[in-house]
């Protein structure tokens, strides 16, 4: 088992260390630059559409329910405003005030 970490942490070391022990700069193709822009977007929207959008793999059954007017409050949030912060903050709080003050 130690054999095995340490084999993993070398490999980890020197692949994350690779661009830095060449002498020129690496230079992305522009294709792949322009594909990078949307990962992070596509990467919250698979872990946050489903989150909101399904319940225990299944669709909700009721739309009383506090996780989508959560979202709708915290997207007019972020539209507003334009803060991560913020926009946490009042999806939460409406999550919150809706879960606990009327049982959703």
């Amino acid at each position: 088992m130690v054999i095995a970490a340490l084999g993993l942490v070398a490999i980890s070391a020197f692949t994350r260390s690779f661009f830095f022990l060449s002498k020129e700069p690496w230079r992305l193709p522009a294709w792949l630059e322009r594909g990078l822009r949307y990962a992070p977007l596509a990467a919250l929207s698979a872990v946050v559409f489903p989150e909101v959008l399904l319940v225990q793999g299944h669709w909700p059954h009721d739309w009383r329910d506090a996780r989508f007017f959560a979202t709708a409050a915290a997207v007019a949030w972020a539209w507003w405003r334009k803060g991560m912060l913020g926009t946490i903050v009042s999806g939460m709080v409406v999550l919150l005030a809706l879960r606990l003050g009327l049982g959703w």
